[in-house]
């Protein structure tokens, strides 16, 4: 693992039980040496029976441009996803993510094209039947959405029943994310937190 032993983390056990009960750290900048939790009054998810995305990215599936694997690559989705203007993902978020990974909580989605060059992904970390969605990030056409669409693929057929986006925007409304009370996650969260699945 690319770590310097010296570099902060934040505990794995720690992480998960922010996880657990609905909080999520967030770095100010990438050089961050420190880590603050959110919640949310109003919190993004999307309805797994809700998913959807456009006849453009559905046209780019069927005909195999892209070829998509899991957990191959964690980390270098995770700074592919750092490796922009302004991101809340730190140093300490990539290394501390990247030890969940191995503990087998985090989870990348990752696509490449035909020259097996990583073009687009996302990662997430689940817990019961929680899959929690930090970030995605494309160097294709439409590899994010390409993405999101193998990621329900997989959350459905094992049994997740919360796909949490942490904040709503209008772009994640394209795929059928909605705004929900923190009351009524919570009631979900813990629903979820009852079932155990395996993402990977």
């Amino acid at each position: 693992m690319n770590q310097d032993s010296s570099q902060k983390i934040i505990p794995p056990e720690v992480l998960l039980d922010g996880y657990r009960r609905g909080v999520f750290p967030m770095s100010e900048t990438r050089d961050d040496e420190d880590v603050n939790w959110y919640s949310a009054r109003q919190r993004g998810v999307i309805p797994m029976d809700q998913f959807k995305v456009s006849s453009n990215v559905e046209r780019i599936i069927r005909q195999g441009r892209y070829e998509c694997r899991i957990n191959t690559c964690f980390r270098d989705v995770i700074e592919a996803c750092a490796d922009r203007e302004t991101t809340w993902i730190s140093d300490i978020i990539i290394n501390s993510y990247e030890v969940l990974h191995l503990a087998g909580y985090a989870h990348s989605v990752e696509i490449f094209d035909e020259d097996d060059a990583l073009v687009g992904g996302l990662y997430g970390v689940s817990v019961g039947a929680a899959f929690c969605g930090e970030s995605m990030f494309k160097r294709a056409t439409e590899a994010d959405k390409v993405a999101l669409w193998h990621c329900h693929q997989r959350l459905d057929e094992r049994g997740f029943e919360l796909w949490d986006t942490q904040f709503y925007t209008e772009h994640l409304a394209q795929f059928g994310c909605v705004e929900i009370s923190a009351e009524e996650y919570d009631r979900l969260l813990e629903k979820a937190l009852k079932k155990e699945v395996v993402f990977d």
